[in-house]
C-alpha cells in the first residue's frame, strides 16, 4: 500500500470531501452572482451610452449569462457527485 493510498483513504474517512464539495458549491454560487452582476451592469451602461444598439446588447448579455450559468451548473454537479 502506497503512501498516496493511505492519505486518500484517511481523507475519505474524515469527511473532507463533503466539506470541500460544500465549499466548491458556495464558491460556484458566489461566482455566478458576481459574473452575471458584472454582465448586467456592463450591459446597462452600454445601453445608456448607445440606446440604438439595445437589442444587440441585450441578446449578447443573455447569451453570456447562459454560458456562465452552464459552467456553474457543471461545477455544482461535480460538487454533488463528490458528496454522493
Amino acid at each position: 500500500m502506497s503512501i498516496l493510498e493511505i492519505i486518500l483513504q484517511a481523507a475519505a474517512e474524515s469527511g473532507l470531501p463533503k466539506f470541500g464539495s460544500a465549499v466548491g458549491a458556495g464558491l460556484a454560487a458566489i461566482g455566478i452572482g458576481i459574473g452575471i452582476g458584472k454582465i448586467g451592469a456592463s450591459a446597462l451602461e452600454s445601453i445608456a451610452r448607445q440606446p440604438e444598439a439595445s437589442g444587440d446588447i441585450r441578446a449578447n448579455m443573455i447569451i453570456s449569462a447562459a454560458l456562465i450559468e452552464g459552467a456553474v451548473f457543471f461545477a455544482l454537479v461535480i460538487c454533488l457527485l463528490i458528496v454522493l
